[in-house]
């Protein structure tokens, strides 16, 4: 018999992709510009234009052996230290290219990383609302999820029920912040508290790591900041993706990042390059690697998400929903109008809009609404939004 667990993750795709496919179906039958598609976290905005110059620029005037050959295991070490010096320009932790891991994004770093760290039984905990794959890549690793609920209404870490949920066999936390699904930045305090709780436990004998999922670090609105966890935790390791933040997201390209304080730092950086080996994951795309390390700090225009935020905000609010106004990323979380979040996701599908249902990000009476769309879109949905409202009122 094969592998039965593959059978079922391949068979059922996540709750988001359905709700995406239904979307293209649905698209095709009444046109795209009656469908008010709101599932999937896919950049609208183009990448920046020194991005496609750059591009241009390699393809042209590096050598083509080079450009699409391979590079080291761990990533061209020039591109890693190219990587480490902006790390270093911007939080001055003292990393070097051999502790970076070049990768094919922010999943493929999640899943080298859980393979590298998780023995089976292991458990993981993380912060409820959470991206549904972490299941999927800790499990895989043969470890357990353990989902922590955050504080009601403000979805920050909840610091005491984290450290009530800590037992033998937990080996690490994953933290998701600007967050994929509700848009909250984890404050600094919050981040403070938490590296605190961890330290106390390493100082009696368990060693935790924090590992921080990172697709969304620039994409911040109004000068908010998101605390960088090497700053404030020695065993801590980042999963980077280059997905959001310069509008990449099919090219695949990201990397790991190894806190060198961490006493065990050389260890684990063997281990991460062990568990890519065995996972296939070796050698990132050689083209994009060039292009990102000529790309250190530069970003795709995110004026337009934080505008089409404070559209839907305002709309929304008048129409009597009540919202997690969001400080980062391009998700916002939306109360369900009824306590069943799937039914009201479903009932939403009458109005053509597509709204992700929060059971699947592990909370109850919410929905995601993915605004990383055209602001045209944007103001064509909020007619739907408001007789989606109205029809609870009748």
């Amino acid at each position: 018999m094969i592998n039965q667990t593959s059978v079922r993750l391949g068979s059922n795709r996540s709750v988001i992709r359905e709700l995406f496919e239904y979307g293209k179906r649905r698209k095709a039958e009444i046109g795209e510009d009656n469908v008010f598609d709101f599932s999937l976290g896919n950049p609208s905005v183009p990448a920046p234009a020194e991005v496609q110059s750059e591009l241009l620029n390699i393809l042209k005037n590096s050598d083509p052996v080079a450009v699409h050959g391979y590079t080291s295991a761990q990533g061209d070490a020039l591109v890693r230290a190219a990587i480490a010096d902006y790390i270093n320009s911007k939080f001055s932790v003292g990393i070097g290219a051999d502790n970076i891991y070049m990768t094919c994004g922010a999943a493929a770093s999640l899943c080298i990383v859980m393979n590298s760290l998780l023995n089976r039984g292991d458990e993981v905990i993380t912060i409820a609302p959470y991206f549904p794959e972490y299941k999927v890549f800790v499990e895989h690793a043969g470890g357990t999820l353990v989902p922590v609920q955050g504080q009601k209404g403000t979805f920050q870490p909840d610091i005491q029920a984290i450290k009530g949920a800590v037992t033998p066999k937990t080996k690490a936390v994953l933290i998701n912040s600007p967050n994929n699904p509700s848009g909250v930045v984890y404050g600094e305090d919050s981040i403070a508290q938490l590296c605190k709780i961890l330290q106390e436990f390493s100082e009696k004998g368990q060693t935790i790591y924090l590992v921080s999922d990172e697709p969304y670090r620039e994409l911040v609105f109004g000068g908010v900041k998101v605390p960088y966890i090497m700053n404030y935790y020695d065993k801590s390791i980042v999963c980077y993706s280059y997905s959001k933040s310069l509008s990449l997201p099919g090219e695949r390209i990201g990397y790991i990042a190894v806190n060198p304080a961490m006493s065990e730092c050389a260890e684990v950086y063997a281990a991460i390059c062990g568990a890519g080996r065995a996972l296939g994951y070796v050698c990132a795309p050689s083209l994009f690697q060039m292009l990102i390390a000529k790309a250190q700090g530069k970003t795709a225009d995110i004026s337009v998400y934080e505008r089409n935020r404070d559209v839907l905000v305002k709309a929304l609010l008048s129409y009597g929903y009540t919202v997690v106004k969001p400080d980062g990323a391009f998700y916002l979380f939306v109360q369900s109008l009824e306590p069943d979040s799937d039914a009201f996701a479903e009932r939403a599908k009458q109005f053509e809009l597509l709204l992700v249902s929060a059971k699947s990000f592990g909370v109850e009476g919410y929905v995601r609404v993915s605004y990383c769309v055209s602001p045209d879109m944007i103001e064509r949905a909020l007619p739907a939004f408001k007789a989606l409202a109205e029809s609870y009122k009748k």
